[in-house]
């Protein structure tokens, strides 16, 4: 049984292929074949937990690495949290900027301590090395916190030209739009600007440079324009609290205005999302005390906690809701809100609680008032 010290990374070379279950084949394959695309002598960095389900998944990926002449590596550091830093031998390595870096963890990769407090420049500004390099298109990556082997066998070796002609008109539509108001059956009635912002695929193709994103793949996912959502959430599927997810018994609503979720109510679960927002408020401005963080940054990243930072659509047809929200959030039928932190870089927060909303209508309107249905009843539409 191999262990870590507190505080210690290690290199590990895998090379034992009966240590993982073979159903992991597959999808290991797919990964490297037809997700990143890998070619013979590439660098890939695989950072992983030494907890079971991550590690295997990470060996199999090694071995099927190998089978194509790549030269993999497997970096293993403790399980970390919503709020937990990586290890600083874990972005040494990333910063090495390999080829490709994979993150394949129990939870989080980590926040990155220098990223946070100086940032990192380039288009605009980062607070993380691995977001710097797949943003300024030096490497290739993708992520895939709490993925489970069960997971991976299942929505991992999929129809990716399906998946990608979805996402493809997908995104043109949000991309074409400037309002989108999406409605459901348990509560949802929520308008949201987009104009200026460009959606992004997750739609596992991870083969060029400034291409990443999640495994399991299958969303289009976009950040609103700030202070453009208005109206109610009401989470009817799984959402990402403090420590993991749940499922929801009942919906959880969250009214909106002007970005940012004024107040929550709904279910006796509601109790757990306001304590998670509560945390990501509250360390904010525990990082200013120590230094981290300025007063003035410290208090935007509380504010943002509150912001709503991303809308996602779900489009893999092999997820299910399983209060994992890797998988949750790519559910066909679905969509997500995010609460905390987005995607463009303007609405930083040390959280991003996604929460899940079952069979939306969704309706985008263009600068020209043309009114599209994207998605009817949990169903694409495009009409």
């Amino acid at each position: 049984m191999f262990s870590l010290s507190r505080g210690m990374s290690a290199v590990i070379d895998f090379s034992d292929g009966d240590s993982y279950d073979k159903s992991l084949v597959k999808g290991a394959r797919a990964v490297v074949s037809d997700v990143l695309g890998l070619k013979k002598g590439e660098r890939i960095l695989i950072v992983t937990n030494p907890n079971r389900e991550v590690r295997e998944i990470s060996m199999a990926i090694y071995d099927a690495a190998l089978e194509l002449g790549s030269a993999p590596v497997v970096m293993f550091q403790r399980e970390k949290g919503q709020f937990d830093f990586a290890e600083e031998e874990v972005l040494k390595a990333v910063s090495a900027n390999p080829d490709v870096v994979l993150s394949i963890s129990a939870s989080r990769l980590g926040k990155d301590s220098f990223g946070l407090k100086h940032g990192y420049r380039g288009k605009r500004k980062y607070d993380h090395i691995f977001d710097y390099l797949y943003e300024e298109k030096k490497m290739r990556a993708f992520w895939s916190p709490g993925i489970t082997c069960d997971m991976f066998s299942r929505t991992v070796p999929i129809d990716y030209t399906q998946l990608r002609t979805d996402c493809r008109r997908v995104r043109k539509l949000l991309d074409s739009s400037e309002t989108v108001r999406i409605t459901a059956p348990g509560g949802t009635d929520l308008t949201i600007g987009v104009r200026g912002r460009k959606a992004r695929p997750d739609d596992g193709d991870f083969r060029k440079p400034g291409l990443a994103g999640n495994i399991p793949s299958g969303e289009v996912f976009v950040s609103p324009e700030l202070r453009t959502a208005n109206g109610t959430i009401a989470f009817d599927g799984s959402i990402v609290i403090e420590k993991g997810e749940i499922m929801i018994r009942d919906p959880i609503l969250a009214d909106v205005k002007d970005g940012y979720v004024t107040s929550l109510g709904g279910g006796a679960q509601v109790v757990e999302l306001e304590k998670a927002v509560k945390a990501g408020e509250s360390k904010a401005m525990k990082l200013v005390k120590e230094g981290r963080f300025s007063r003035a940054k410290g208090e935007v990243y509380a504010r943002n906690a509150r912001g709503i930072g991303e809308l996602g659509i779900g489009l893999n047809r092999e997820a299910k809701i399983v209060a994992n929200m890797l998988e949750d959030e790519k559910v066909y039928g679905t969509c997500h809100f995010a609460i905390g932190q987005n995607y463009d870089g303007d609405g930083e927060a040390l959280i991003h609680l996604d929460g899940l909303v079952k069979r939306p209508t969704i309706v985008c309107r263009s600068k020209s008032s043309k009114v599209t249905t994207l998605m009817k009843d949990g169903k694409l539409d495009m009409s």
